[in-house]
């Protein structure tokens, strides 16, 4: 077998939280005094680090850009963080991937606190090794960042040993900044065409396809 441990991206993987994040930028974006458009236009938030998300889409400063995410997690913590739902097949895989002695961890660009939280509702928080992702503070914001420090928490010396899976560039991308590959699940909220130009080794439909390609890759 090729790989010791699968890395999880959160959003667009293993859950889909479009609802819940959607519906925490148009409150942040109201307290921001902006008139919020429709949910399917905020879908671009889904993924990358809220900062950068403000400013990109909206303009806004550094500054304003904290203050929208300090608006956000207001409507997050309330009980957005919980309007999602668990991916078809998901729990299947991480069942099956965990009897075949693969180390499933997520690393994700949302604050760990919320994503243990998540995973516990679902039930899903013991198929995981270890959680990965921000610091409250913005510490470890960057994908890339949450990937090294994955491997420095499980003392991971060979990236090669390492799959990361999501579902948008910056999975991609920051993967590849720790030498690690990955493949794309089609599921979320990117598309093939972004996944494969970032640099993605395949792509797949569904988990259970997913599954089996990752216990075949020699």
């Amino acid at each position: 077998m090729k790989y010791r441990y699968c890395f999880f991206d959160l959003d667009g993987t293993v859950i889909d939280s479009a609802p819940g994040v959607t519906h925490s930028v148009q409150y942040a974006l109201q307290k921001m005094g902006i008139t919020p458009p429709p949910s399917s236009e905020l879908l671009g938030f889904i993924g990358p680090p809220l900062v950068w998300s403000f400013s990109h889409f909206f303009g806004m400063s550094h500054e304003e850009s904290l203050a929208a995410v300090d608006a956000y997690r207001e409507y997050y913590r309330a009980g957005g963080m919980l309007e999602c739902t668990v991916y078809p097949g998901i729990p299947a895989l991480l069942d099956t991937l965990r009897a075949a002695g693969i180390q499933c961890v997520l690393a994700t660009c949302k604050p760990h606190v919320f994503a243990n939280a998540i995973l516990a509702h679902f039930d899903l928080i013991d198929r995981f090794v270890l959680v990965s992702g921000p610091e409250i503070d913005g510490t470890r914001n960057e994908k890339q960042e949450v990937i090294r420090y994955a491997m420095e928490q499980l003392e991971i010396t060979d990236p090669k040993e390492i799959l990361m899976i999501g579902d948008r560039d910056n999975d991609v991308l920051g993967a590849k900044a720790n030498g690690v590959g990955t493949y794309g699940a089609l599921w979320g909220f990117g598309d093939e065409e972004e996944l494969m130009q970032a640099g993605a080794l395949a792509c797949f439909a569904d988990a259970a396809s997913l599954g089996e390609a990752i216990l075949r890759a020699e």
